[in-house]
């Protein structure tokens, strides 16, 4: 049990059901949200460009002096499209292994790296702290980085396919 055909009343009552289910809407809403954002920024010329209004480049710019790790953003600003050609497909990366549960707990940890690196340097300078919603991504990617996809993923589904019968 516990593959893609895994539903609620697999195992045990609701409550156990109910646990087994928890983490299915953040893996939803993480994988689709990334997946758009990874989309939404490779089809976005101006925010691929180097330059700009609305550029990669222009907000790498801004964010600079401001940033917990300038050197962060010194490194992105030596090459700005290739950085948002990384982040973009990292982003769509992630949402992908994590909506359909494939490596779900590797994407997942791509994920927090990736909300990791944007906290340091993109929301790093919001005060408060949490208006910047990068940090609260970080902390949603963590229940997944540490339990994976244990239903309606392809990683349940391989593991089923691999226990003895």
């Amino acid at each position: 049990m516990g593959g893609l055909n895994a539903g609620p009343r697999a195992r045990g009552g609701w409550k156990e059901s109910a646990s087994r289910l928890s983490l299915l809407p953040l893996r939803l809403f993480l994988g689709v949200t990334f997946i758009y954002a990874g989309i939404d920024k490779l089809t976005d010329s101006q925010f691929m460009a180097a330059s700009g209004p609305g550029s990669i480049g222009e907000l790498m710019s801004g964010v600079r002096d401001s940033s917990a790790i300038p050197a962060l953003v010194d490194m992105a600003l030596k090459n700005p499209e290739g950085f948002a050609y990384a982040i973009a497909l990292g982003e769509l990366a992630v949402g992908i292994g994590t909506l359909i549960g494939l490596l779900a707990r590797l994407a997942a940890f791509g994920g927090a790296l990736i909300s990791l690196s944007l906290w340091l340097t993109v929301s790093w300078q919001s005060d408060p702290y949490y208006y910047g919603n990068d940090l609260a991504y970080l902390m949603a990617w963590l229940p997944l980085v540490l339990a994976g996809a244990a239903v309606f993923s392809l990683d349940a589904a391989l593991a089923a396919r691999r226990r003895p019968r």
